[in-house]
């Protein structure tokens, strides 16, 4: 192969099952609006203010909110929801490089685009604010089990289950019918 050409992976269709898992927890996760009260004093523990907001890991541009502790860890909820006291300004770089990791962890390891990584100057201050940020306010966190009733929690379960063992049933036939596609049109090239 020429060393400047990379073949894009074959698509895996169960290359989204921790997708799937983290929408089925998500979909469960109540969303909260802060007041505008709550908002500015977010800002202010993290060291802005008012239409002066970034990216709270990286002081790049804010694009999105990121859950500043993760809704999903190793395909189990762990009960923390949408609300002010579990978001963060953040660029979209740093919420897919952090994902489901500890906030720390991840701005301090070498995770492909975490502030470390990507040599980021300010890394300590910035520890500092999202440290004062974390002790700012007890977040909600709900243990879904107990509220739902085993019923209803075994359920919710066993329909994620199901859609992932269809994924893979998917991808097995899809690898059967690339084989055959390509069987074909190799003496075609």
């Amino acid at each position: 192969m020429h060393p400047d050409f990379d073949l894009p992976a074959v698509a895996k269709i169960t290359g989204r099952k921790s997708t799937i898992t983290g929408m089925f927890f998500a979909a469960l996760t109540p969303v909260f609006e802060p007041t505008d009260a709550e908002v500015r004093e977010a800002l202010g523990v993290l060291g802005m203010t008012e239409g002066a907001v970034v990216c709270a890991y990286c002081g790049g541009k804010k694009s999105e909110w990121d859950h500043f502790r993760p809704i999903t860890v190793d395909r189990k909820p762990t009960g923390f929801v949408t609300e002010i006291a579990n978001l963060v300004p953040s660029c979209g770089k740093c919420n897919q490089s952090k994902g489901n990791k500890h906030w720390l962890e991840w701005i301090r390891g070498k995770a492909k685009h975490s502030p470390t990584t990507r040599g980021i100057s300010d890394i300590d201050a910035r520890v500092e604010h999202l440290s004062a940020y974390e002790r700012w306010r007890k977040p909600i966190q709900v243990d879904y089990a107990a509220l739902l009733g085993a019923a209803d929690w075994d359920k919710h379960l066993r329909h994620l289950d199901e859609i992932l063992a269809y994924m893979a049933a998917a991808e097995e036939h899809a690898a059967k019918c690339r084989q055959v596609i390509s069987a074909s049109l190799a003496s075609k090239r």
